[in-house]
């Protein structure tokens, strides 16, 4: 697992910062072996915030994927 997302600040990272996170993971991780995540819960987040959070994970994760 590969905290990509910083629950300790309500600033919403961008999808390319995510993605440039899970690369430098993939240096020392086979892909199928990376399970991309937020670095603690996401309890004293905002809905919305929250939500901003996971849409840039997921975002940043599927930049990442090669087809």
């Amino acid at each position: 697992m590969v905290g990509a997302i910083d629950v300790a600040t309500n600033t919403v990272e961008t999808a390319e910062e995510v993605a440039n996170t899970l690369r430098k993971a993939l240096q020392f991780v086979d892909a199928d072996k990376l399970y991309p995540s937020t670095n603690c819960g996401m309890t004293p987040l905002s809905r919305s915030v929250a939500r901003g959070k996971l849409e840039a994970l997921s975002a940043g994760a599927a930049s990442c994927v090669k087809n």
